[in-house]
């Protein structure tokens, strides 16, 4: 078993914690939490023991997860990287390209797996097709209530960073153009943004992200083909519309014409919710990836090039 800490109990460190403690991987040793009263409640929930001093935890520790708001994840990282310690933070991976610039040479100069928490990599909706992607459009909605965690940094990097992510992993293209709005309703950045992000072959990403919506919406939509994929994050889904030729024996299909009259059928594929945890696949990922010295499948240069579009949409939203 891998020894691991926390840091940052908050609404995602508890979740990491109630799953490393259950784990067959991973001994959880203990925990960081600046916050008393939510630091008495873990303990008491987990019966696992609360650090006060980050040089006590590193001792103890072979690998790390932070938990913590976004302007730690720098100084927190480099530290642990410095002890030698595997380090998983949540996304986004920094606030800054240089500071994940600088994570990524440190991973890498110490032989030490860095992993950055985009968890709708391991969501079974995407995992299901992401195999079957050949993409030409996409179009992405992320929409949430007003949240009362993580609003210290805008929407790009609260929400939209997930589909940057993701498309990021399946369009193999350098980044042609990026033309982004967004407007400031509640917070001091964007509560609201749409991005079009248009790749060197010629496939086109559309994205919008709201915090300030009245109702939750996790979907993409992927436009390939002879084919179209739709992907529900929040149900865990994905159907496959497909367009193939005519089998004539298949009496019930759907059919269409093409423009040239061929005669063509439609099929719908549907990919149910698999019975995982995101979160624990990712844990299962940093685990394997500790033992067979392997790239995780997010890791810090994901994040970082993740980071990198993230900036792009916001500084074009800077300069309208």
């Amino acid at each position: 078993m891998i020894r691991i800490g926390v840091v940052g109990c908050g609404h995602l460190g508890g979740i990491h914690i109630k799953l490393l403690n259950a784990s067959k991987n991973f001994d959880l040793i203990g925990f960081l939490e600046n916050d008393d009263k939510r630091a008495t409640e873990i303990k008491q929930q987990y019966n696992i023991r609360r650090f006060e001093d980050i040089n006590e935890l590193s001792d103890q520790i072979n690998a790390v997860i932070i938990a913590t708001p976004t302007t730690s994840h720098y100084s927190l990282a480099k530290f642990f990287l410095q002890q030698k310690k595997h380090v998983f933070i949540e996304k986004p991976i920094t606030s800054t390209i240089q500071e994940a610039k600088e994570l990524t040479l440190l991973a890498d100069k110490f032989g030490l797996i860095g992993q950055v928490g985009h968890v709708e990599r391991f969501n079974s909706a995407f995992s299901n097709v992401k195999k079957i992607i050949n993409p030409m459009f996409i179009e992405a909605h992320r929409l949430s209530h007003y949240p009362e965690r993580g609003t210290d940094v805008s929407v790009v990097l609260d929400l939209m960073i997930h589909d940057i992510d993701i498309i990021l992993s399946v369009i193999n293209s350098p980044i042609k153009k990026v033309n982004a709005n967004g407007t400031k309703v509640i917070s001091d950045s964007p509560d609201i943004v749409n991005a079009r992000i248009e790749f060197e072959n010629g496939c086109v990403a559309n994205l919008t992200a709201s915090r300030i919506s009245l109702k939750k919406m996790r979907k993409m939509r992927i436009f390939q083909p002879d084919s179209y994929i739709s992907i529900n994050f929040d149900e865990g889904k994905s159907e496959q519309v497909k367009i193939v030729d005519y089998d004539r024996k298949n009496k019930y299909s759907l059919t269409l014409r093409n423009s040239e009259g061929i005669l063509k059928e439609i099929r719908i594929v549907n990919y149910d919710k698999k019975d995982t945890n995101a979160i624990e696949e990712e844990h299962n990922n940093f685990f394997s990836s500790i033992k067979n010295k392997t790239k995780p499948d997010v890791c810090f240069n994901s994040g970082l090039e993740a980071l990198k579009v993230a900036f792009l949409v916001l500084n074009d939203i800077k300069n309208d």
